[in-house]
């Protein structure tokens, strides 16, 4: 029906303007709704408040406001007097008129009851609240769409919306927002209004229609309390928030896996993802980027909701995915807190940072070796070496680029991480490597400077430079049988006494013609004046032979001591 009213029942306008008795009724429409979607005809069921005076007086004889109660009746039927079925029809919800009721229309010459006199003109203030009729249907509007809807309602699913209700007339009986929370119910179990059951079916998350509920589908003629009168039509604003299935199992949908994948995730294993967590209307819950760090777990143990635990198998680093967990593999019906409604479908995009089992070892890939290799590097040797330090997703952590030289040390020493030692371990001088290393190789569980926690990491290593060293506690180390006797070797001129000069000289041939090597990395002239000093008994600027066989007579002594 056009919203715009139409002048309709004409002869209801028209009035009396002769001395004579009124022969029909007058109607006044003083106040009527700009929207009017219904108008009352025939075999419609009405609900309206009235008031009902004496056209001569004023003077009310009946009032449903007095009596706290709306009036509810069939039009057009003769469950009225003649005047008011005539009156009431055309009628629009929230229209005020004023119906005038000649006596032969009303209650004749006989009155009723001692309350109408013989042939009175009755004056009846009307207010329409609602129309329904018998055969009336479940009304819905849809409001707005997603643009995407994968899934609608069905019988059986559970359903979480919000709404608002009102009354046909608009007012408010009770509403979700309010309560701060959503109606939760399944659909097609009797849980619900019959109308609600029809008027929610086929609808999507996001989804916002307006459902209108004929009272014989809601509360009919008890009402509901306080909040519902008998007989009324309910108007609701729906917006679905949420749907699943106790039937549903996890859907994931891949959205990025990289081109190279050498090994998924299992049970087991620990993983570093990050994720971004939503529930289906889109509504952000939680977010591992807003607090700047991964979310950390073992996988298959229990640590995470059912749910994620089960999503998290078959993973590759770098692959990212978005998972839809039903409330039965997540938080239930219990939720958590204030964070997670009860009921909740979860909704997780995550970004696969790395993993590693606690069994892994340090993975090394050779990417070039020269052609010749001599020598390879051990423990204390004295390497050189350059290096990117780099998170598994490409993140570059450390690099030796940034500095002037390349970077020294000394295996063996614990100058750097154990996976990184290993990785280092056996290079030639020019070997490129590629050294994946799990965080108990590194740098554990509490990570260090900008390494995260349990973070894997990825070293490219060239080595540039080696210097073979000396077992820990030298700093000179015989490569051949020493000389024997040693003092006459050392007393290179034959004076019978070896000055610092001398035996400087003669440690330096050793080192020259590789029969001797020096404790690489420490300056040799300190190391050789700690060697005379050590040698040099009586401080008296010069070895003796005998100073030497008493050096030669302690070291006995202790080896036979240790033994």
């Amino acid at each position: 029906m056009d919203l715009i009213i139409s002048l309709v029942f004409l002869v209801l306008h028209v009035v009396n303007c002769s001395p004579g008795p009124l022969v029909d009724v007058v109607v006044d429409r003083y106040d009527i709704p700009k929207l009017c979607p219904r108008e009352v005809q025939t075999e419609d069921f009405i609900r309206y408040h009235f008031n009902g005076s004496f056209h001569e007086d004023g003077k009310i004889f009946d009032s449903s406001y007095k009596r706290g109660k709306a009036f509810i009746s069939q039009v057009g039927l003769g469950r009225l007097i003649t005047g008011m079925d005539r009156g009431l029809q055309g009628m629009c919800v929230n229209e005020r008129r004023r119906i005038v009721v000649p006596p032969h229309l009303a209650y004749g010459s006989i009155g009723t009851g001692g309350v109408i006199p013989p042939d009175a003109v009755l004056v009846y203030d009307v207010l329409l609240l609602d129309i329904w009729n018998t055969e009336d249907n479940v009304q819905i509007r849809t409001i707005s769409k997603p643009p995407s809807c994968n899934r609608t309602t069905v019988a059986s699913d559970f359903l979480r919306y919000h709404y608002n209700g009102t009354l046909l007339n608009g007012e408010a009986f009770d509403s979700s927002y309010s309560r701060n929370r959503t109606y939760d119910t399944y659909l097609g179990k009797g849980h619900i209004i019959k109308g609600m059951e029809e008027g929610l079916l086929g609808m999507c998350v996001g989804e916002r229609r307006i459902v209108i509920v004929p009272p014989f589908l809601a509360y009919g003629e008890n009402g509901y309390g306080t909040q519902v009168p008998p007989q009324a039509t309910l108007v609701f604003e729906v917006l679905m928030v949420d749907v699943f299935n106790p039937k549903d199992d996890l859907i994931m949908e891949v959205k990025h896996v990289p081109e190279i994948c050498t090994r998924r995730t299992e049970t087991g294993d620990y993983i570093r993802y990050h994720y971004n967590g939503t529930f289906q209307d889109g509504t952000p819950f939680d977010s591992s980027y807003q607090r700047n760090t991964t979310y950390n777990t073992y996988i298959g143990m229990g640590y995470v909701i059912r749910g994620m635990d089960k999503a998290l198998h078959g993973l590759c680093i770098g692959e990212k995915k978005r998972i839809i967990v039903p409330p039965h593999l997540a938080y239930g019906e219990d939720g958590v807190g204030d964070l997670i409604p009860g009921s909740a479908v979860l909704v997780f995009d995550i970004h696969v940072i790395d993993f590693h089992n606690p069994r892994d070892p340090v993975e090394i890939k050779v990417t070039h070796k020269p052609q010749e290799c001599k020598m390879t590097s051990e423990a204390n040797d004295l390497i050189q070496y350059r290096y990117n330090c780099s998170l598994m997703d490409g993140t570059l952590l450390y690099s030796s680029d940034h500095y002037s030289s390349p970077s020294t040390t000394t295996l063996g020493a614990n100058n750097v991480i154990l996976g990184l030692e290993k990785g280092l371990s056996g290079m030639c001088v020019g070997e490129r490597r590629e050294v994946v290393v799990p965080p108990h190789w590194g740098h554990g569980e509490n990570g260090a400077g900008e390494v995260p926690q349990s973070a894997v990491l990825f070293f490219e290593l060239e080595l540039v430079d080696l210097q073979k060293g000396v077992p820990e506690g030298y700093v000179f180390l015989w490569l051949e049988d020493d000389p024997d006797p040693l003092f006459p070797a050392m007393d290179l001129n034959g004076n019978k006494e070896v000055p610092l000069e001398e035996f400087s000289r003669f440690i330096m041939l050793q080192v020259k013609e590789g029969k001797g090597r020096l404790r690489p990395g420490i300056d040799a002239n300190r190391i050789i004046k700690e060697m005379f000093d050590n040698q040099d008994r009586n401080k008296d600027g010069k070895i003796v032979e005998d100073e030497l066989k008493v050096n030669a007579d302690e070291s006995e002594q202790a080896a036979r001591d240790e033994l």
